[in-house]
């Protein structure tokens, strides 16, 4: 049975994915989000800058049938920051991701971490892109995504330009939209009292999970819970 009733929730979702990995990771909540009755699309960003990923997350906004929660994962937070004021967004979901204010983007939110944080294993740019160390993807990235999976991700990395990293949040839409933010307490790659931080500044909804960066991966019900509760939450 549909949990999509009424007129009430919103039933278009549109992912978003972050730096170093494709949309493919998507595919369990998409999954159970499709099988609860939700139109769902993916995002494919191309990570090259963040002017470029907004603009194909806007393409893909447009072509939803309807009203759209819009979901973003780590750097996926700063796109859907920039391209959430969109009139068909009705609401956004930060899965243990960026949300930048205005005039910030993912490099000046990282430059400062406070003593004790993980540091991303990050290589030095090869023409102007970004890979993590393939041999720390998986402890950094996906400790709790099955060993061959996070294996393969780590090996299959999407370059991410550092004209993403460093793009800046214009008018960030969480000052005008209901947010919601999935709080990941394990994750190496945003220190959790950054993502609460980050939450609580956005009056955001948030909930707390165990897990990786990757939980959109290891645990996509706990993820597809959230999108669900701001598809009812949103209007």
């Amino acid at each position: 049975m549909s949990n999509v009733s009424g007129n009430a929730a919103v039933k278009s979702v549109v992912l978003v994915h972050g730096g170093f990995v494709d949309g493919s990771g998507w595919e369990g909540v998409h999954n159970i989000l499709k099988k609860d009755g939700y139109e769902v699309i993916v995002v494919q960003n191309p990570t090259t800058s963040l002017a470029d990923d907004v603009a194909v997350t806007k393409r893909a906004i447009a072509a939803a049938e309807g009203d759209v929660i819009l979901v973003g994962h780590s750097y996926g937070g700063a796109v859907i920051s920039e391209s959430g004021t969109d009139p068909k967004v009705a609401g956004l979901v930060y899965i243990t991701a960026f949300a930048p204010d205005r005039g910030e983007s993912v490099a000046t939110l990282i430059s400062n971490p406070q003593p004790g944080d993980p540091v991303p294993p990050i290589v030095p740019p090869v023409d102007g892109f970004l890979f993590l160390d393939r041999s720390k993807f998986a402890a950094s990235f996906a400790a709790d995504v099955e060993p061959e999976l996070a294996a393969f991700m780590g090996a299959s990395q999407v370059p991410w330009g550092i004209a993403a990293l460093e793009g800046k949040v214009s008018e960030p839409a969480w000052r005008v939209k209901p947010s919601w933010y999935l709080v990941v307490t394990e994750d190496k790659m945003i220190p959790p009292a950054a993502q609460r931080a980050m939450a609580g500044r956005a009056e955001a909804t948030t909930k707390e999970a165990p897990g990786s960066h990757a939980v959109y991966v290891s645990n996509p019900g706990v993820v597809a819970d959230l999108i669900k509760q701001a598809a009812a939450g949103a209007r």
